[in-house]
C-alpha cells in the first residue's frame, strides 16, 4: 500500500506550472539572443534555458520502501503516516503486505529498505541475503498476542486447551479431523471451518512451532490467506469457522468475534489475549514480539535513518493505538541504541524461539 498521494500529486502540479513559466523564460531568452547577436549566442542560451528549468523543478521526493508482515503492516502504516505528515510530503514512505516470508525475500534481493517481519528472519533467508550483499539491522517493535478467533455465535467453545489446537491443526489431523466432536466429545456433530495464515506467513510459522512443536507443521486443508481481513471475513460469516491472526485484527473487528482464551500445556488457567495478559507473561503460548528488519544500504541515506528513529521513537504510543501491546522503554531504548551503532545480524541464528525475552535479544551478539 502506497502512502501520502496527497503530496506527491500536489508536488506533480506544481512541477507542470513551474515547468511552463521556466519554458516560457527560456523561449523568451533565447529569441531576443538570436536577434541580436545571431547563432553565435545559442550555445549559451541553451546553458540559460537548461539552468532555468532545472532551477525551476521541485526536489524529487525520497523514498523509503517497506514490505513484508500483515501483522506488523498496522504498526508500519500508523508510523509512516504520521512521519509523511511531519515531513510535509519530503519523504514517501511505501508500505506493502507480501507476508513476512515474501518481505524477505524482496528484502534480500536489495527492492525495499525495511522489512515487517512477525517472526525472526530465518537460516535460509539469511544466507539469501548474504548472497544479496544485504547486511541488517533487527528491531524487536512490539509484542503481539497471536489470537485464536471464533464466531460470536459459537455457544460450545468457552476455552481451549493447547492439546485441543494441536489436534485440530496437526499435520495428521488432515482430513481426518473434520468435525468439532471430534477434538471434543461434547461439542456439536458439526464441521470444523478452519482459516489461518499462508505459507509466507510468520504468523503461521509462529503458531504451527507454538502448537505443533514445529514450524510449517500443519494440516493442508484449510482456507489460507496473507490477507488477515480475508480471514477476518471467514470467521464472522460462518457459526463452524476459527481461525487466528494477530491481536489488532481482532482489535480492529471485534464486534464480529469471539477471542478465545487459551489454557497452556500444563495450567488449569484460560488466559484471553491483552495488553495486561502480555505484559505480565501469563499469555503463553501464543505471545511474541514483532519485528523491523533496516538494510544496511538503507541506513546509508538519511530518509530511512530519520524514519527508522522516528518509528522507535512514536512507537510506544502508535502501537497502542493500533491494537498491539508496546515494549517496555528500556526495550525501545536499547533497540535505538543497536540502530544507531550499526548493531548489524540477528539475535537468532536463525531459528524462531518460544517465550525469548527482549532484553536477552536486544543484548545477545547478532549473526549474519
Amino acid at each position: 500500500m502506497s502512502l501520502g498521494g496527497d503530496g506527491e500529486e500536489a508536488g506533480r502540479g506544481e512541477l507542470s506550472q513551474n515547468g511552463n513559466t521556466a519554458r516560457l523564460k527560456w523561449r523568451s531568452m533565447f529569441f531576443v539572443e538570436a536577434n541580436s547577436q545571431g547563432n553565435l549566442m545559442k550555445p549559451l542560451s541553451y546553458l540559460i534555458a537548461a539552468t532555468a528549468f532545472a532551477a525551476a523543478m521541485p526536489a524529487a521526493a525520497q523514498i523509503v520502501k517497506i514490505d513484508g508482515s500483515s501483522t506488523v503492516y498496522p504498526i508500519s502504516e500508523a508510523v509512516a503516516e504520521e512521519f509523511q505528515k511531519a515531513k510535509r510530503g519530503a519523504i514517501k514512505v511505501t508500505v506493502g503486505i507480501s507476508g513476512t516470508g515474501g518481505g524477505f525475500k524482496k528484502f534480500c534481493r536489495g527492492e525495499t529498505d525495511i522489512s515487517d517481519a512477525s517472526r525472526p528472519i530465518t537460516a535460509k533467508e539469511m544466507q539469501s541475503c548474504a548472497e544479496g550483499g544485504i547486511k541488517y539491522v533487527e528491531l524487536p517493535v512490539a509484542f503481539d498476542a497471536l489470537t485464536v478467533v471464533i464466531n460470536p455465535k459459537n455457544t460450545w467453545i468457552r476455552e481451549l486447551k493447547v492439546e485441543e489446537l494441536k489436534k485440530m491443526w496437526e499435520p495428521v489431523a488432515q482430513g481426518k479431523i473434520t468435525h468439532w466432536n471430534q477434538v471434543n466429545a461434547a461439542w456439536p456433530n458439526a464441521p470444523i471451518k478452519l482459516f489461518g495464515p499462508g505459507a509466507d506467513s510468520g504468523t503461521f510459522d509462529y503458531f504451527t512451532d507454538a502448537i505443533n512443536g514445529k514450524e510449517k507443521a500443519s494440516r493442508g486443508d484449510f482456507t489460507a490467506s496473507e490477507d488477515d481481513n480475508v480471514l477476518v471475513q471467514g470467521v464472522s460469516r460462518d457459526v463452524n469457522a476459527i481461525g487466528y491472526f494477530g491481536l489488532a485484527y481482532y482489535v480492529e473487528n471485534k464486534d464480529k468475534l469471539k477471542a478465545v482464551p487459551i489454557v497452556n500445556k500444563g495450567s488449569a488457567k484460560a488466559v484471553s489475549p491483552s495488553l495486561e495478559t502480555v505484559m505480565d507473561g501469563t499469555y503463553q503460548p501464543l505471545a511474541r514480539p514483532i519485528f523491523i528488519y533496516v538494510s544496511d544500504k538503507g541506513m546509508q541515506r538519511p530518509e530511512v535513518t530519520e524514519f527508522v528513529r522516528y518509528y522507535l521513537k512514536n512507537a510506544p504510543t502508535l502501537v497502542k493505538e493500533v491494537g498491539y501491546v508496546p515494549l517496555a522503554q528500556q526495550h525501545y531504548d536499547m533497540a535505538l541504541s543497536n540502530f544507531n551503532s550499526q548493531k548489524l545480524g540477528t539475535g537468532f541464528g536463525g531459528k524462531s524461539e518460544v517465550g525469548v525475552r527482549v532484553e536477552e535479544l536486544l543484548a545477545r551478539a547478532p549473526k549474519l
